[in-house]
């Protein structure tokens, strides 16, 4: 894609480069976009299975991404990334949680305290979070007497809890829609283990990686008994 104008809106991508094709195909309420070209790989070298997943029945190359149109009225406005339907999920009520975008906005309203988190609630009836503190701005917040603690005993702490009581409170009043609101936050003090996959080649997190291997930590966070390093939002 390339957007080969001056544009006032974040996030715009353009249109798709030159001899290239791209297909728009609902997901949810999202519309993933997906790639066909002759500057598309073919598929993953001698893996069969893996280059099947990755395409359509069209032969469309499926990259996971979001788009909407920059003005629906006006396609030479081009598109806007809009997230990734590959980490999206659906509530017990069937509602569509938007992982991504709504993993942005909390950690913008809960920072400096939370780095970075991995959005939970696939078939629950609520939203939450597995979060990874940012322990230096836990301690700032706490106080003096956090100096000493370890970091199980940081993410802890009752002013700690109360700090990030207030950010997710206002976070939750501007997003109060089951699949916005997040209802708990468990922090974690083992970081986020690249030898596991839970970080990607280009540095991100694997969210699907995250939540398969802390598979008991969600199962905690969504149960009636979570734990004191859970935050009640």
């Amino acid at each position: 894609m390339i957007c080969h104008w001056t544009s006032d809106v974040t996030g715009s991508i353009g249109h798709p480069l030159p001899a290239l094709e791209a297909k728009l195909v609902p997901s949810g309420d999202k519309i993933e976009i997906r790639f066909k070209g002759p500057n598309i790989s073919p598929g993953y070298y001698r893996d069969p299975e893996r280059t099947a997943a990755a395409f359509d029945e069209e032969g469309y190359y499926k990259i996971g991404d979001a788009v909407k149109w920059a003005d629906p009225n006006d396609a030479n406005q081009g598109l806007l990334f809009d997230g990734r339907v590959a980490e999206n999920f659906k509530l017990l009520t069937g509602t569509w949680v938007a992982a991504g975008m709504l993993r942005l906005d909390v950690l913008s309203a809960t920072a400096p305290l939370i780095q970075d988190a991995a959005v939970t609630g696939v078939d629950q009836a609520w939203v939450g979070l597995l979060a990874f503190p940012n322990l230096a701005a836990c301690r700032a917040a706490i106080g003096p007497e956090a100096e000493p603690l370890s970091p199980d005993a940081v993410v802890r702490h009752p002013k700690l809890h109360a700090a990030l009581e207030t950010k997710l409170g206002t976070y939750n009043a501007a997003h109060p829609g089951s699949s916005q609101r997040v209802a708990r936050v468990l922090l974690m003090t083992e970081p986020p283990n690249i030898d596991a996959g839970e970080i990607t080649d280009k540095g991100y997190l694997n969210q699907r990686a995250i939540l398969a291997r802390r598979a008991a930590l969600v199962e905690r966070l969504h149960s009636e008994t979570p734990g004191n390093d859970v935050v009640e939002a």
